[in-house]
């Protein structure tokens, strides 16, 4: 197999405009223990809140938030991406714009929210950012959904993929989500929350979500085609029904800001 391009982080960054509907159709939500856990750890309940989405994406935790009762804003950069939140939840704000110059006024919101999105930012300029745009005693909450490697088909599953991207060095890539990479300056003080859900889904969902992951869709078409016709051959030996039980762990930071 040919060697990788070494698609650079802004083009990944942009590529998922031009897959916003696979995106928004494929890629998991979130539990609602994730929204029961912001309640508790910022003390607030979600309704009636005044909450940012930054990197909103296509609104998977937009949708969720605004669900909740929270009166929620989105924030995103990516135009495909805009527009596919535009078509499904006409009714909530989006504006255009990134977590490193946020195109919102001083101290108007209880909660920012980073839903998958903080390592797109530069976190020297996204941290004063939510500390300009928290009110005070708000807080910025930061999660990712991350598979859960000690399943042993998503195990297998991931050594497959670092092999196919060996020359992207993607176990550098790997986040450990703590205070050090939220936050190098060490301003903020968060707390570190773990849930594991799991959602069942078919395995055409299952390839079409890992599809539209940022790797994959930097890679060739030749590359993508030949990779996920092998990872459908291996799936289907461990799921015969074409059933996939995907297994997730959401990692959630939250630091709340100072009361004055």
């Amino acid at each position: 197999m040919t060697t990788p391009p070494q698609a650079d982080h802004s083009a990944r960054a942009h590529s998922f405009n031009a897959a916003a509907a696979q995106y928004a159709a494929n890629r998991p939500s979130y539990p609602p223990a994730l929204f029961d856990a912001l309640e508790e750890l910022t003390g607030r309940p979600l309704k009636g809140s005044r909450v940012v989405d930054v990197g909103a994406g296509t609104g998977l935790a937009t949708a969720r938030l605004h669900e909740r009762g929270a009166d929620v804003i989105a924030v995103e950069p990516g135009a495909g991406m805009a527009a596919e939140f535009r078509r499904t939840l006409p009714g909530v704000p989006v504006v255009r714009g990134n977590g490193n110059a946020l195109p919102l006024a001083d101290h108007g919101a209880d909660l920012l929210t980073y839903a998958q999105s903080w390592h797109w930012t530069d976190p020297t300029l996204a941290v004063p950012e939510a500390l300009r745009v928290l009110r005070p005693g708000g807080a910025l909450a930061l999660w990712w959904n991350t598979d859960a490697h000690d399943v042993p088909w998503i195990a297998d599953s991931g050594r497959r993929i670092d092999r196919h991207f060996a020359g992207l060095n993607l176990s550098a890539e790997k986040r450990n989500f703590d205070a050090r990479f939220a936050d190098p300056t060490g301003n903020l003080d968060f707390v570190h929350h773990e849930i594991r859900w799991s959602r069942r889904v078919p395995l055409d969902t299952h390839l079409a979500n890992l599809g539209s992951h940022s790797v994959f869709l930097t890679d060739t078409e030749e590359r993508a085609t030949a990779f996920f016709a092998e990872e459908r051959r291996h799936l289907l030996a461990v799921f015969p029904d074409g059933l996939v039980e995907e297994t997730y762990d959401v990692h959630l930071l939250l630091a709340p800001t100072s009361t004055t």
